[in-house]
């Protein structure tokens, strides 16, 4: 990393996350993988510390760790990672394109907080959207739910890996670090989640949600509380899809320039049928019959499938070689 890198990553953690976690965060770039102790003593900072902000590093997917051999864990700083923070208003902004506000709001969360579990996003998007809305309206938790599964099933949105049942039960001795482990096909499986109610509005410390002054609220017993209902099961953003479709719309904007506005139809129709099915980092998308992709073609977009099939002969043989 150049020294205009390294002084761009101290500047985003210290600006989001504050001077001990920056601390941390800019020694393990500059030192590569380290274990705990060693980080403390070089940083001349105290365990409790260190692992506090090693903590919220993990939480937002800036510090991964790896166990050795001999049961040493290190730490290793994701210095791409990191950069990347600079583009969260895009990312936010691209989900509010997308999505309106409600996905607009879902991401921003996931991306603020790094892991959440779907039912702590929707409530807090719920909360959050109806203290926009005229007083007497709210918004209803199933219209959060339904925004963050059409994120999820377009993989804006991904599940965390987790610590596989196996190794809770174990008799043996912990690890000295779990080892986090998810199938690809549960990596965008919604649970399902009977989430009632509303968004809530913020009330003014002297007063409860019914009006009540504290004074006069019976005291409530905090042991009967509701289990989560999906405990254990987070969710994060999925950045290389959004550039993914970054990538997707430069291409479409490149053949509208080279050619005309249908052609740049068909190619992104091409791109939207395979955003889910192709790997982001693949050099191309699914093979696709032009049947496929005259019945996927946006309604009311009135070509002929001869005039398709010219338009993909036109696209195949351009020396581009987009096709």
């Amino acid at each position: 990393m150049t020294q205009a890198e390294i002084k761009l990553c101290s500047l985003l953690l210290q600006e989001h996350f504050g001077e001990i976690v920056e601390k941390i965060g800019v020694h393990l770039i500059r030192t590569g993988s380290q274990p705990l102790r060693v980080i403390a003593h070089d940083t001349g900072t105290s365990l409790d510390q260190v692992k506090k902000a090693l903590c919220v590093l993990i939480q937002h997917n800036l510090v991964i760790y790896q166990v050795h051999k001999r049961g040493v864990v290190e730490y290793e700083a994701q210095c791409n990672r990191v950069l990347r923070m600079l583009r969260y208003p895009r990312y936010i902004y691209t989900a509010k394109t997308l999505y309106s506000d409600t996905g607009e709001l879902i991401v921003e969360e996931l991306l603020l907080n790094g892991k959440m579990t779907m039912s702590a996003v929707v409530k807090k998007v719920a909360d959050r959207l109806t203290e926009t809305m005229e007083d007497g309206k709210t918004m209803d938790y199933a219209e959060v739910s339904n925004t963050f599964v059409r994120l999820v099933d377009t993989h804006f949105v991904q599940r965390c890996p987790l610590v596989p049942a196996t190794e809770n039960s174990d008799t043996g001795p912990p690890p000295p670090a779990p080892t986090l482990v998810i199938n690809e096909k549960d990596m965008y499986l919604v649970p399902k989640l009977s989430l009632i109610g509303k968004g809530k509005r913020r009330r003014s410390s002297d007063e409860d949600a019914t009006g009540e002054p504290k004074a006069k609220r019976p005291k409530q017993s905090t042991d009967n509380k509701e289990p989560i209902p999906d405990d254990g099961i987070y969710w994060q953003a999925n950045l290389d899809r959004f550039h993914q479709h970054f990538r997707d719309q430069a291409i479409v904007s490149a053949v509208a320039n080279r050619m005309d506005q249908t052609s740049s139809e068909i190619v992104r129709t091409m791109l939207r049928m395979s955003e889910v099915t192709t790997p982001s980092g693949a050099p191309f998308t699914q093979p696709l019959s032009s049947n496929e992709i005259f019945r996927s073609l946006p309604v009311g977009y009135n070509i002929s499938k001869q005039v398709l099939d010219q338009y993909l002969t036109l696209l195949a043989d351009d020396p581009v070689g987009c096709l």
